[in-house]
């Protein structure tokens, strides 16, 4: 799977550096020599990841990347920086809740591997919030269904929990008790992946 990565940087040759620090991975590239080109290319395309230097005129990384993650949270945020300062560095990770934290020059390996790992795990949070939805939209159907025509979702099990087809009536009161714990169980359940 190819992810599209924004590197955001005032200086050439540091984006010449990256691109070959990144030509292997499978990544599709996209430059930016300023934070007001990189939104250019945020709101133009999606970006899965962006990597913004610190100092650059204009608007310093740390704000870029704050505003990234307001417009954009689900896109991974790596700061690049010449001279790192604590300062830097907690605000990047507060406002911008970025991944990494780069020192420049930084090992093209470790940014690669930073990156892939970045990606997988934003790719599996994705896919569970895709999940988590359509499980609330599958309950919401589910849900009017048995308003609509009570009893439909009427499962009879076994003790070792196969679906039995034979129909058999059930009291009321013991199918809303049926239902209460399963939607329970179910509940339960989407709180594990619930961000």
């Amino acid at each position: 799977m190819t992810h599209a990565v924004l590197l955001v940087d005032d200086e050439p040759h540091v984006l010449a550096g990256l691109r070959r620090a990144l030509r292997r991975e499978p990544l599709e590239l996209f430059c930016a020599t300023s934070a007001e080109e990189g939104f250019v290319i945020l709101h133009a395309r999606h970006i899965d990841a962006v990597v913004s230097d610190q100092d650059m005129p204009g608007m310093p990384g740390t704000v870029f990347l704050a505003k990234v993650r307001q417009e954009f949270p689900d896109t991974v945020r790596f700061m690049l920086t010449g001279k790192a300062t604590l300062e830097v560095a907690l605000q990047a990770i507060n406002e911008g809740a970025i991944s990494r934290f780069f020192t420049k020059p930084c090992d093209h390996v470790e940014l690669a591997i930073a990156m892939r790992q970045a990606l997988q795990h934003r790719d599996l949070l994705v896919a569970a919030k895709r999940l988590l939805a359509g499980v609330r939209r599958q309950s919401a159907v589910l849900e009017q269904l048995e308003r609509q025509f009570p009893g439909i979702t009427r499962v009879r099990r076994d003790p070792s929990g196969a679906v039995l087809a034979e129909a058999q009536d059930v009291p009321i009161e013991e199918l809303l008790q049926q239902l209460r714990a399963e939607a329970s169980r179910l509940e339960a359940r989407l709180r594990r992946f619930d961000p």
